[in-house]
């Protein structure tokens, strides 16, 4: 994620692996773990994350309860999915994250906040879609500042393409929604295109939606907005 993810270092070429023949969600990125996000992910993992597994996931056994169930995808250091959870307790959170710091960064808020309505699975999203989320399952999923690839020759690499949005659509009970956000003018330019081609749902704008109230500001985006840059939110629900 743009706003908060760490130093960026040697990463994978592209998201489609020519191993696997598929699109992965993520690239690999080198991140230095610090010494509260190693504690917090030794003291804290145990309790509050999730293994992959190719199996159904049961929220309900996972949470201790039965209530709507977000999913996150790409959380960066966490921030953000940690107020949300900490404004919605009625709601229960579940964010996938492949970087280790922002994974350990994310289990010290949780500590910090006692969080009991977020857990964390340290996986490829595009898998935990696959074989854990079962279809019509999801009150909602946000997709907050994925990477741009800003680059013309690198957009086929973007995340938000139709064949993922198709699968989160499938993942979401009716009535559910799904909430993109992005700083890049083109690429929310796309997202909309893709979002309004998907069958499934349905704009609850015309066109870009105010950004929602339970999305703060993070401190990358305050800084652009001086700036002048522009922020764009998209939400869009399933039929």
């Amino acid at each position: 994620m743009s706003s908060d993810t760490p130093p960026k270092g040697p990463a994978r070429s592209m998201l489609y692996d020519p191993l696997d023949h598929r699109i992965r969600s993520f690239v690999t990125r080198a991140g230095r773990l610090s010494t509260a996000q190693e504690r917090a992910l030794n003291e804290l993992g145990p309790r509050f994350m999730i293994d992959y597994a190719k199996a159904p996931l049961d929220t309900a056994q996972a949470f201790g309860r039965s209530a709507p169930v977000v999913l996150e995808i790409g959380f960066g250091m966490g921030q953000t999915t940690a107020h949300i959870a900490k404004n919605m307790p009625e709601k229960d959170f579940i964010g996938v994250e492949v970087h280790t710091p922002g994974v350990g960064s994310l289990l010290k808020l949780i500590g910090e906040e006692n969080l009991a309505n977020l857990r964390v699975i340290q996986h490829d999203a595009v898998e935990v879609l696959n074989h854990m989320i079962a279809d019509a399952s999801l009150a909602g999923v946000h997709v907050f500042f994925p990477d741009p690839w800003h680059k013309a020759r690198h957009n086929k690499r973007r995340l938000i393409q139709a064949p993922f949005v198709k699968l989160l659509t499938d993942k979401l009970a009716p009535g559910g929604y799904l909430h993109l956000a992005t700083d890049w003018e083109d690429y929310a330019v796309q997202m909309l295109e893709v979002l309004s081609a998907e069958t499934g749902l349905q704009n609850t704008a015309e066109g870009y939606a105010p950004q929602p109230a339970y999305r703060p500001l993070t401190k990358f985006e305050n800084r652009g907005l001086k700036l002048g840059h522009g922020v764009w939110d998209l939400v869009f629900t399933k039929k």
